[in-house]
């Protein structure tokens, strides 16, 4: 008799574009791979219809993909296109693993294990594809979470959003979308859910934040009554050439701002903190170092360290 090992080696190999991510039986008929093979061990049947490989190791909109490909009409949505934009999902959602699908008002409500349906009104620009994948678009994704998120983390989504990076920086950046199209999304849906939250954090979103903890800095500096610290600022060494990329800067004072993150902890990542750290003094400017902690609680600590090394600098409430 064969062994399992034996039956293993004898299975059909599946397309590529099967083996990436998730992917419906509907897409496999069509790649003309039979259902006996769809119901091999080595695919994990995670829904009705849907199958994903035990070693993709598939994320974002690769497992996600068969969600809209069940039918011609589905899209990702909420948090779930937030997810397939690789957006920040807040930690507090983090464990929710339902898939949002939504189809146009008119359509029957989605509905299987482990999927939230909606209904909703796209307008012409508001679903496009993604890494093979149907989903609402970024502004649209951004304008949906509205009513299901808090103010900070609604910047926090627009603010990665709208992130870009200029040639002057180790690592350019094209955002997703700009800060108009948030705009635009509010005009066009005035009467949505959230709509009071969306208005405020469009006030909020800036262009140049790298990510949730950046955001979060921002906001606990602004709400604490300091300046609004600048982003994609670059320091130039006196030959011109780019040198440091602060998360955040006060220029007027020479003052940067590091948020340290979970990366930092390695001992290659500290000895270029302590060689940016040089730098930075170097170009006579003061570096103030944040960490996770410092952004916690209703008084974060990031306050007291960067009004201290604010009126180190001269800076006063009233002004310089």
């Amino acid at each position: 008799m064969a062994s399992g090992s034996e039956w293993g080696m004898r299975r059909a190999k599946l397309p590529g574009h099967l083996i990436t991510g998730s992917f419906s039986v509907r897409a496999s008929d069509k790649a003309g791979i039979s259902r006996t093979r769809t119901a091999a061990k080595d695919l994990v049947t995670v829904s009705r219809g849907i199958r994903v490989p035990v070693h993709s190791g598939a994320s974002g909109a690769a497992a996600l993909r068969a969600y809209t490909d069940q039918d011609d009409n589905s899209v990702l949505a909420s948090l779930s296109a937030l997810q397939a934009w690789r957006g920040p999902v807040p930690a507090r959602l983090s464990g929710d693993w339902r898939i949002h699908v939504a189809r146009r008002r008119g359509f029957s409500l989605p509905r299987r294990v482990n999927v939230v349906g909606h209904l909703l009104t796209f307008l012409p620009g508001e679903t496009t594809e993604y890494d093979g994948v149907r989903l609402t678009s970024p502004a649209r994704t951004w304008l949906d979470l509205a009513s299901l998120l808090s103010l900070d983390e609604l910047v926090a989504v627009g603010d990665f959003l709208v992130c870009a990076h200029g040639p002057d920086f180790p690592r350019p950046r094209e955002p997703l979308c700009s800060i108009e199209e948030l705009r635009e999304a509010i005009i066009r849906h005035r009467g949505m859910r959230g709509m009071k939250t969306a208005r405020a954090a469009l006030e909020l979103v800036r262009v140049g934040c790298d990510s949730a903890p950046e955001t979060c800095m921002r906001l606990a500096l602004m709400e604490a009554g300091l300046p609004e610290p600048e982003l994609n600022h670059v320091l130039f060494s006196s030959e011109g050439q780019p040198v440091l990329w602060p998360d955040a800067a006060y220029p007027h004072w020479r003052i940067a701002l590091q948020y340290d993150g979970r990366h930092h902890a390695g001992e290659e990542q500290y000895l270029r903190d302590i060689e940016r750290q040089h730098t930075t003094a170097l170009q006579g400017w003061l570096e103030v170092r944040v960490g996770k902690r410092d952004l916690e609680g209703d008084r974060p600590a990031v306050v007291r360290k960067v009004r201290a090394a604010l009126q180190s600098r001269g800076w006063t409430r009233n002004g310089i």
